[in-house]
């Protein structure tokens, strides 16, 4: 009987083994390491990956690769991320829309960002700005609001879509300043950005990377940027907190790690110090602030207050200003 017992015992005592074994066991990482892109290649989301990806495969010994998959405003490549094992080698690289904007506009994504992907690191961020036709008489926001309320249902301004950062960055400077500029959603920010180059249309809401080139050259007025700091790829160029009545106002694109819910700790905060070595790196911070991205490689628990605090702006915009991902 005690032959018996001890048997029992020690065979519960190996199964036990057998089964953490394989969680305790190879290091990780030991094969490739995939990064979802959610977007197409050639975005701004898809150079910081790629800029990203290949260092950390030097520092993690492993290769690497960034895979784009676009659609439904970057849910599509979220939710294959959000459904991926939680073993270290399906990360994100995401933006606001996909875990913050859409959810906010009422975008119906099947996952839950605040549930199912775990926040690593808040990489960079890069503003938005409001570019304008030369032939809008304003040098900057402050000369335009004024237009604007002098000149009331006149103006509107062109964004990537309904939902987009854009919008809300467009409906907040709306209520802030109290003006009234027609909303009008393009496909994307390469049409909205032609029509404003074009004069089509007077104002645009959109990222700043590829504006820098058309504002050196003069085809276009770069009024003002959507960051608290003003950027180092237009240092002279003033933010919108900086006008008059606008403190507090900021509205910024970044790219953020995440992988899915319960990856291990081990996993997780070897991804954290790595991403936080790596944008600290001099080559690549130049490298980024070459795209207009600012470098900030926060912990997890900085990630997410800062998370709480998007989740938190842009509820209030879409109650207040009632915006709407499909309309």
């Amino acid at each position: 009987m005690q032959m018996n017992l001890v048997l029992k015992y020690t065979t519960s005592l190996l199964t036990s083994f057998l089964l953490i074994t394989p969680a305790l066991g190879a290091p990780w990482p030991e094969r490739p390491i995939k990064i979802i892109v959610p977007y197409p290649p050639g975005g701004g989301v898809d150079g910081v990956a790629r800029t990203y990806a290949q260092r950390l495969g030097e520092i993690l010994n492993t290769t690497v690769l960034v895979e784009n998959k676009a659609g439904a405003s970057g849910a599509i490549g979220a939710d294959l991320v959000a459904k991926s094992a939680p073993d270290g080698y399906t990360l994100l690289i995401a933006s606001p829309a996909e875990v913050v904007v859409g959810p906010s506009a009422g975008q119906k994504v099947p996952y839950d960002p605040k549930v199912d992907l775990i926040p690593i690191s808040l990489i960079g961020e890069t503003p938005l700005v409001i570019a304008a036709h030369p032939s809008v008489p304003a040098k900057n926001l402050n000369e335009f609001i004024v237009l604007a309320k002098a000149n009331p249902g006149k103006y509107s301004y062109g964004t990537p879509g309904n939902g987009s950062s854009m919008q809300f960055a467009g409906e907040s400077l709306n209520a802030i300043a109290g003006i009234d500029i027609l909303h009008i959603p393009y496909k994307g920010a390469a049409p909205a950005t032609a029509d404003v180059l074009g004069g089509q249309i007077p104002i645009a809401i959109v990222g700043m990377p590829p504006t820098i080139a058309h504002a050196k050259n003069g085809k276009i007025t770069i009024l003002a940027v959507t960051s608290e700091k003003r950027s180092a790829a237009m240092p002279d160029v003033l933010t919108v907190a900086e006008q008059p009545g606008m403190k507090g106002y900021r509205f910024t694109n970044w790219m953020g790690l995440f992988v899915p819910a319960k990856t291990p700790n081990e996993i997780t905060n070897k991804l954290a110090s790595a991403t936080a070595k790596i944008v600290k790196e001099p080559a690549i911070r130049d490298k980024l602030l070459s795209q207009g991205v600012e470098p900030i490689g926060s912990s997890p628990k900085e990630f997410s207050e800062f998370l709480k605090q998007e989740y938190t702006t842009y509820s209030k915009i879409a109650t207040d200003r009632n915006i709407k991902m499909n309309e």
